[in-house]
């Protein structure tokens, strides 16, 4: 076993102990016995105060920990989420004869494989620092794994291991299941992250989704001078997207920026179902020409087709305002507990809305929505995704992004206008008819499943020792006539409303068609009522009846 682990347990244990003691006086006043203590979002706010400060002096590994538990109000109450959100993974570079070691190490004599390198450092990362030299074929940006880092994630690994045991008594059974996910999704995470080779082939495959779009700029990788520690990447300038006297300088349209990050994602995440991770805006950069530069593809992911189903109707749903809808797909995507209080939900959903909509009706935005939400998510423990948890992370950084190029951004409109686009709100449509029309069927085989369901229960009725035999004769066909009735209402309903969609959302032509089913199914309901109107029973057995029967 390395030693640095048995170390390295003994560091982070010293440093992270008031704070373990603290939550455990927060279930027994005295520790081991006693009242549970009522803790204020102030005595919260403080605590993630010193969670942040012991993160950034524990180094690398926690550092990046801390940006993933920023991701997951599932673990972490909202005061926490908002302390770690602010946390930067910035920090001094080391030495260059250091790098130089790693460098060379990977790629040969740097002489012979650069024209010109640049020994300082233009940006440096707890995992890695970044470089800038000159090539054949021009200027590289050349990123270098940090020296030691992978010895230190590794030990650092190990006592998260250890440490949750210990971890799980202090923050009680509900979220033990949680803390355990969240383990294995660091540890997958950092470990990718460290992986240069990796990353290089994520922003490839990133990069040819865009090719055609020459809105987007994304550094192209040198192969020949990349490995697994070391990425060589087309250096592409660019002003920050934040920089907003910059951009006013260069004359540069704010709100289009805007909307072209947000279609961008909505790509990604919707369509090509690989995403860039990490869209804070010291990743983001605007050329002169308007074109937006992506970089840093260290943090990435995939998204699943059901997941991105369920993003789907989750932006449908908000356009349409449908409180329900919109629970639904949370429930669906794991982001919401079932058990969850809908009432309490919808009114956290309602007043999100209400409160983002300003004085256009229409003016609204998912950030609210989602931020509203997880703070409720707190108070119903559930298993968040990996993915989705840096889905929903990237759709909030991305939308506050857009809100500081313009401060009227509508988030819901370029989301609406991008899948009315694409065809999805029409494939909603179709889905939504085929979906009823699935209904509609089910319905039919139970109307004509139940007389002789119920027949059977009957067959088996008892009254204490007399055993009773039931023949129900439908002379009259009452039973038939009701469920005609039952199916051609509806299939009307459902005429009149697949109509009115398909007319709405797809063509003249589908909505015709609707539209002479519904008229049949009318047709059928009014001649059903023709003969006879009202249903008037008349029992077919009485206990008298049932006498005379055993009698004979």
């Amino acid at each position: 076993m390395n030693p640095r682990a048995y170390w390295r347990f003994v560091v982070v244990a010293a440093r992270f102990l008031p704070l373990l003691l603290a939550y455990a006086r927060d279930r027994n006043r005295f520790l081991f016995f006693g009242p549970r203590r009522r803790v204020t979002a102030e005595q919260r706010r403080k605590r993630a105060r010193t969670l942040l400060d012991t993160l950034l002096t524990l180094g690398p590994t926690f550092i990046k920990l801390g940006q993933l538990l920023s991701t997951r109000p599932d673990v972490l109450p909202p005061e926490y989420i908002e302390e770690l959100e602010e946390l930067q993974d910035r920090v001094p570079p080391a030495p260059w004869e250091d790098a130089r070691v790693v460098l060379e190490e990977d790629l040969g004599p740097i002489d012979e494989r650069f024209d010109e390198f640049d020994t300082e450092a233009i940006s440096g990362a707890s995992l890695g620092q970044v470089y800038r030299a000159e090539t054949e074929d021009g200027s590289v940006a050349v990123k270098i794994r940090r020296p030691g880092v992978q010895s230190l994630v590794e030990a650092d690994l190990r006592v998260i291991r250890w440490s949750l045991p210990l971890l799980m008594y202090f923050v009680g059974e509900s979220r033990a299941f949680s803390l355990e996910t969240l383990a294995d999704e660091f540890e997958k995470t950092i470990r990718e992250e460290m992986d240069y080779g990796r990353e290089a082939e994520m922003l490839t495959e990133i990069r040819a989704n865009f090719a055609d779009n020459d809105r987007i700029r994304m550094p192209n990788v040198d192969s020949s001078r990349s490995t697994d520690r070391v990425l060589t990447m087309e250096y592409v300038p660019g002003t920050k997207i934040t920089d907003l006297d910059e951009l006013d300088e260069r004359r540069l349209d704010r709100t289009e920026l805007a909307k072209t990050l947000q279609r961008a994602y909505l790509q990604m995440i919707v369509e090509d179902g690989v995403f860039h991770a990490d869209p804070h805006p010291g990743n983001l950069a605007v050329q002169d020409d308007g074109t937006l530069v992506f970089y840093d593809f260290g943090m990435s992911g995939y998204v699943d087709p059901f997941i991105q189903d369920r993003i789907v109707d989750f932006y449908v749903a908000v356009a349409d305002q449908n409180i329900d809808a919109i629970l639904d797909t949370l429930v669906e995507m794991g982001t919401l507990s079932p058990e969850a209080d809908r009432q309490v939900m919808g009114d956290v959903l309602e007043l999100a809305i209400a409160d983002a909509r300003g004085e256009d009706i229409e003016q609204y935005r998912v950030q609210q929505i989602v931020q509203q939400v997880e703070d409720t998510i707190y108070d119903f423990p559930f298993r968040l995704p990996a993915n989705l948890a840096l889905v929903l992370r990237v759709a909030t950084v991305v939308e506050g992004v857009c809100v500081t190029l313009d401060e009227d951004f509508d988030f819901i409109d370029v989301a609406t206008d991008y899948l009315r686009e694409e065809g999805y709100l029409a494939d909603t449509a179709r889905e939504y008819v085929q979906d009823r029309a699935g209904e509609f069927q089910d319905a039919a085989r139970s109307a004509v499943r139940t007389p002789p369901k119920i027949e059977e229960v009957l067959d088996l009725a008892t009254n204490d020792d007399l055993q009773i035999e039931v023949d129900l004769r439908d002379s009259q066909g009452i039973i038939s006539r009701f469920t005609r009735r039952l199916i051609y209402g509806i299939l009307l309903a459902s005429g009149i409303l697949s109509t009115s969609v398909l007319y709405a959302f797809a063509d003249v032509e589908s909505a015709a068609v609707a539209a002479g089913l519904a008229a049949l199914a009318g047709t059928l309901l009014v001649y059903s009522f023709r003969k006879r109107r009202g249903i008037r029973a008349q029992p077919q057995f009485t206990r008298q009846s049932l006498r005379e029967r055993r009698e004979e």
